[in-house]
């Protein structure tokens, strides 16, 4: 059966259209935070969805993806909410333990680094304030109480100012555009470009009617894996019908309950923001922190080529479609430090969790209510978007 399936059967094309349709889509990643070895998707919260589904006319599955394809868009502005339900538990004062500097500047780490940043919106509800003037220009607001914290890209200059602590953190690239974008993916249209690379013959895709999304008319694209085993339910995309750029993207486990990830504008224009928006001058008294030189890639652009299935730049991929896994070797022996012998974050590791054992030897599951990774005591990491049982599966066939 072909993967796209819609209303108007007629549109259908070539499967080598379909492949290139796939490749011109896909030009940003999602971002994968490791929590020790929880691997934990970054979350957005619903846009505020209008009521009333817009009139709109019928579209295929093919012909809306091709019109995400083809959106080229280069300006925007507007708000995007934040909230992740991945079901760990509180991080509490973790952050400092799981990331260095992370919300607090101690130590060599710079409370502005944006890896840094990164781990807060893992748990909890924010608000992201967006702007993009091209491929050089970039700006992304993460909204706290009392304070603010601002990436901004400005051609070479990429700039992470947190006014909590007063601190800059200041690298350069060597030459510009999007493989030197500052800011991590936080858009609908960064997340949709990504699940879009996972669609191939295991994914059932269909148009599922209309709705509006930040006042603007959109239709709904809906995403199903065929496959068992997986922790993906669906995934709903809201495409704007003028720009064909995504406005809401939602990502629903098959466990049910509330999405794991949901991001949506609540407010958007495509007017150019003002150049002043992109303007930044370290405070006075501010703490500068420059990169290191010879750092390689700046360290808030996670690596390219990570996907749903099977995401850990560098990994061996076992599997095919949405129930692939991810596997590379550590070298520890020994397992992860727990309990004990783990201080803080081997309390947070133990909470998370589950012994198992198989012809791979033993390990430890630890769990999200997306991604599960099996640790195993000779130091081999499995990680996907798949059950603890196809984990486990799989790393005995990996053996």
């Amino acid at each position: 059966m072909a993967p796209y399936e819609s209303d108007d059967a007629t549109a259908a094309a070539p499967d080598e259209d379909l492949h290139s349709t796939r490749r011109k889509a896909a030009r940003y990643v999602v971002p994968v935070a490791v929590v020790g070895v929880a691997a934990a998707t970054i979350g957005l919260v619903p846009a505020l969805a209008d009521s009333g589904d817009p009139d709109l006319p019928k579209i295929s599955a093919q012909q809306l993806i091709e019109k995400i394809a083809k959106s080229d868009v280069q300006q925007l502005s507007g708000t995007v909410k934040i909230s992740t339900d991945l079901g760990l538990p509180d991080l509490g004062g973790l952050g400092g333990g799981i990331a260095p500097g992370a919300g607090s500047g101690s130590g060599d780490g710079s409370a502005a680094d944006p890896q840094s940043k990164l781990t807060e919106l893992v748990t909890g509800t924010h608000t992201l304030r967006v702007a993009a003037d091209g491929p050089d220009r970039q700006k992304l607001s993460l909204l706290e109480r009392g304070a603010e914290y601002s990436l901004i890209h400005d051609g070479k200059d990429v700039w992470g100012y947190d006014s909590k602590s007063n601190e800059v953190y200041h690298s350069t690239a060597a030459g510009s555009g999007r493989q030197h974008r500052a800011q991590p993916p936080a858009t609908p249209k960064d997340f949709a470009d990504e699940a879009l690379k996972s669609v191939d013959d295991t994914t059932s895709v269909t148009v599922d009617g209309t709705a509006q999304v930040a006042g603007r008319d959109a239709y709904k694209l809906l995403i199903r894996p065929r496959q068992s085993g997986t922790t993906v339910g669906a995934i709903s995309i809201d495409v704007d019908a003028r720009t064909g750029q995504p406005l809401k993207f939602t990502l629903t486990p098959r466990s049910g309950g509330a999405a794991v990830l949901d991001v949506g504008f609540t407010q958007v224009s495509f007017a150019r923001p003002a150049a002043s928006a992109f303007d930044f001058t370290p405070p006075k008294g501010a703490k500068v922190t420059e990169e290191e030189k010879g750092a390689g890639a700046p360290r808030h652009a996670p690596g390219a080529g990570e996907e749903f299935g099977g995401g850990l730049k560098g990994a061996t991929v076992l599997g095919k479609g949405w129930t692939s896994v991810a596997t590379f070797d550590t070298g520890a022996k020994g397992g992860l430090p727990t309990g004990s012998r783990g201080g803080d974050l081997g309390g947070f590791l133990g909470s998370l969790g589950d012994k198992v054992s198989g012809k791979f030897g033993k390990g430890t599951v630890f769990s999200t209510r997306l991604v599960n990774a099996l640790i195993t005591d000779d130091g081999k990491v499995y990680a996907g978007a798949v059950t603890k049982d196809a984990l486990v599966k799989a790393a005995n066939g990996g053996k």
